[in-house]
């Protein structure tokens, strides 16, 4: 089965408040993210990098965020919540895209994948680390913007370290061993493919001829 896929069906959505139109009104309006408030300037650094990502939503505000951080920190546990563990999982396969050496991603990719990647290593960040569950709720915000853009492109590079660590384990090398770019990870896909789609005809049929009709002899 082809393994290169866009973003799944079973992705764990961010809080929908964040793309809620903004509020006006004054009454439980939000200025801090559990102890800790955002500067405004530091808002609107971050709202002009979405808005770079492709984020077509309205700018956010702190209002917003703090709603979404209180609704992700009244879920049970120590750990982050799904939503934003499954984009961290995102962030990681990107940063292994930007520092292969192996994988030439097409100019527009790889421009909004640094981009990401420089802020989630930026240590002034919207929202500070240390902040219990939803300290990286910004950094969820930021590949989520970029996703449109960054998933299918991440897929086919996790496929490609995939079919670059079969090919290596079949040649007994490392995989930083091995001479593999995207041009030997499309041969490999195809040929792969071929494999499957041969042994799919061999379940579906068989070798053995048809038997022949009954015939008597007189």
């Amino acid at each position: 089965m082809n393994a290169v896929m866009t973003t799944c069906s079973l992705v764990q959505p961010l809080p929908s408040v964040l793309d809620a139109p903004p509020t006006f009104s004054l009454l439980h309006r939000r200025k801090s993210i559990g102890d800790y408030r955002p500067a405004s300037a530091d808002l609107e650094r971050f709202n002009r990098l979405l808005s770079r990502l492709g984020r077509h939503s309205a700018p956010l505000d702190i209002d917003r965020l703090a709603t979404a951080a209180r609704q992700l920190s009244a879920a049970m546990g120590d750990d982050a919540p799904a939503c934003i563990a499954e984009r961290i999982s995102w962030i990681e396969a990107v940063a292994a895209m930007v520092t292969d050496p192996d994988w030439q991603a097409a100019n527009d990719v790889a421009d909004c994948a640094r981009l990401v990647i420089d802020y989630v290593n930026d240590p002034c960040g919207l929202i500070p680390d240390w902040l219990p569950r939803v300290g990286r709720l910004d950094e969820a915000i930021v590949v989520d913007a970029a996703w449109p853009l960054l998933g299918g492109e991440t897929a086919s590079y996790r496929d490609f370290a995939r079919l670059r660590g079969v090919e290596a384990d079949l040649r007994g090398c490392t995989p930083e061993e091995l001479h593999f770019n995207r041009t030997a990870w499309q041969v490999a896909r195809e040929a792969e493919a071929a494999l499957a789609a041969h042994r799919r005809r061999v379940r579906e049929s068989s070798y053995v001829p048809a038997p022949s009709a009954m015939f008597r002899i007189h």
